[in-house]
């Protein structure tokens, strides 16, 4: 069965007939992270409009799995089970050499978690997902409207928009660009990404077929259907599968994306039996690359539009993801008038971080599956070999290292640990980390993270903070409120049972331990009890106004 892509209907403007009038926030494309921006901005009550070139979600499957973390984001803005059963779960990944099993992994074994490792999903069915989700927020989407110009001033984007109708102007307070990795809107602005194109190509394969094979990530090294090169495998929905060939550098991009040229392909890894029709097939190389700042005054990038990464990591929707859910939360205390301009910066600041460190893996994975000379591939061969039965060496195997949250810890919202309260491992829950999730009783729900996240929130574990303390964080001009794990509660804290302590566990917390957790759940300060000053404090900090 192959996917037939929905048509979204053109609607003429009221900017046609010269009516209209300055919007706070327009955002230019409709892809996973323009459309994630717009649906967080309208659950806070934010006007938001949405252009698009297109009339339809994307062609062929291109991002198709979305990490934990993202699906966490998804359940905040009322669309994660939708994705979460459209999908294909999976947490195992393996890695062959040859024409053996190197080694396997599992990247969420314990329990007590909400959501899976990885959720398989091709794009257009996504992008279907939170198309539907924008419309019950009354996100304004206008389709067939490209922007062919574009007047930045310092209070201010003027926008020049071509229609199937004809052209209008449209002006706008913010403007976020979520245009993706051909960005028209940077093109305009004269601006670019730097970084590196790695000399290599790879195609991809959309195939139905029905299999028995399980639901896990399979990557192989040099496999014998396909000598010298890599090969990568994934399910995702209605029985259709992701496979990326390695082809070499050499390879004509426009011979390979044949019929006639993939089907072979097929038949020598799938057996001369196996019965699949292929869907779509695409060539592409590597790029590592961002642009050196990601806000322009009152023009913000984010997305492929802002950086770009290797599609092994799954690091590039993902990430984008990450950049929606940072920057919104920020933009709407900035146009309530609750946080100064320059908190924008530190979307900028964290960002382009993050960006940083998904090239660095990104770059690394590249270097791994595409060895650049003979010792090169000595090594990468030999780190294989000894993988299989030397845990040491698996450390060493890169067929890309998945996507992970970013942790913010140089952030300059971040409140610094007291001197010896807090361990600070790699791993635990430091400043700048994503909160985790546990299993709890609430009126909010049975996850920690339903909880957390819209406001600022103060995670109490025991009777720490009190009524009076509480009220007054609830009432101030940046409200938080207080979420008190165990203990009897008064109003207005919220009332959170542990289910199996893991909530505690997860946050080394003894009685009287305090996260502070930003709008986007990620932890900004935490202390060893309760101090409402030093509270307060911290949130003035992290809305850039200590």
């Amino acid at each position: 069965m192959t996917y037939t892509n929905p048509v979204y209907d053109f609607s003429a403007p009221p900017e046609l007939a010269g009516e209209g009038g300055r919007r706070p926030v327009v955002i230019v494309g409709a892809g996973p992270v323009g459309l994630v921006a717009a649906i967080d901005l309208a659950l806070r009550g934010q006007p938001v409009l949405v252009l698009d070139e297109d009339k339809t979600v994307s062609v062929g499957s291109r991002a198709i799995c979305y990490a934990k973390r993202t699906l966490e984001i998804l359940d905040r803005l009322g669309c994660g089970e939708p994705v979460t059963a459209r999908g294909v779960r999976w947490n195992v990944g393996k890695v062959f050499f040859k024409d053996a099993l190197a080694y396997q992994f599992d990247l969420l074994p314990e329990s007590g978690h909400r959501r899976p490792a990885f959720v398989n999903l091709q794009q257009y069915h996504f992008e279907e997902c939170l198309v539907a989700r924008a419309r019950e927020v009354d996100v304004e989407l206008r389709w067939q409207s490209r922007v062919a110009g574009i007047t930045t001033s310092h209070d201010g984007v003027r926008l020049a928009v071509e229609t199937p109708r004809g052209d209008y102007a449209l002006d706008a307070d913010w403007l976020i660009v979520a245009d993706g990795a051909r960005s028209t809107v940077r093109g305009l602005m004269g601006l670019e990404s730097e970084g590196q194109v790695f000399r290599d190509r790879f195609l991809i394969a959309d195939i139905h077929m029905t299999s028995d094979f399980p639901t896990e990530r399979w990557f192989w090294f040099d496999p014998p259907f396909h000598p010298g090169q890599s090969v990568l495998l994934h399910r995702q929905a209605d029985d259709l599968w992701r496979i990326d060939f390695q082809l070499g550098w050499e390879a004509d991009p426009d011979e390979e994306k044949k019929p006639e040229r993939i089907g072979p392909r097929l038949r020598a890894m799938l057996g001369p039996d196996a019965k699949f029709e292929l869907e779509w097939a695409s060539v592409y190389t590597f790029q590592c690359r961002r642009m050196k700042r990601f806000r322009h005054e009152r023009v913000l990038f984010a997305g492929d539009a802002a950086h770009l990464v290797s599609p092994f990591g799954a690091r590039g929707a993902n990430s984008g993801v990450q950049d929606a859910d940072n920057l919104v939360w920020k933009l709407d205390l900035v146009l309530r008038g609750q946080a100064p301009a320059h908190l924008l910066d530190s979307y900028d600041d964290e960002r382009t971080r993050a960006a940083d460190e998904n090239i660095r893996h990104s770059t690394r994975a590249t270097d791994f599956i595409t060895p650049k000379n003979a010792i090169s591939r000595t090594f990468r061969d030999a780190v294989l070999e000894l993988a299989r039965d030397h845990p040491f060496a698996r450390r060493l195997v890169n067929s890309g290292r998945l996507s992970v949250p970013a942790v913010l810890d140089a952030s300059p919202l971040n409140t610094p640990d007291r001197s010896g309260e807090f361990s600070g491992d790699p791993g635990t829950l430091v400043p700048g980390t994503a909160a985790a999730d546990a299993p709890v009783r609430s009126a909010r729900g049975a996850w920690l993270l339903d909880c957390l996240g819209g406001p600022f929130a103060l995670l109490a574990f025991g009777p720490a903070v009190d009524a009076a303390s509480a009220e007054a964080l609830a009432q101030a001009s940046i409200p938080c409120v207080v979420v008190q794990v165990g203990g009897a509660a008064l109003l207005p804290i919220l009332a959170v049972e542990d289910v199996g302590g893991l909530a505690a566990s997860r946050y080394e917390a003894q009685e009287g331990t305090c996260y502070l957790v930003r709008p986007d759940q990620h932890v900004c300060a935490r202390w060893r009890r309760f101090d409402l000053a030093e509270v307060q404090r911290a949130i003035a900090r992290a809305t850039a106004q200590a």
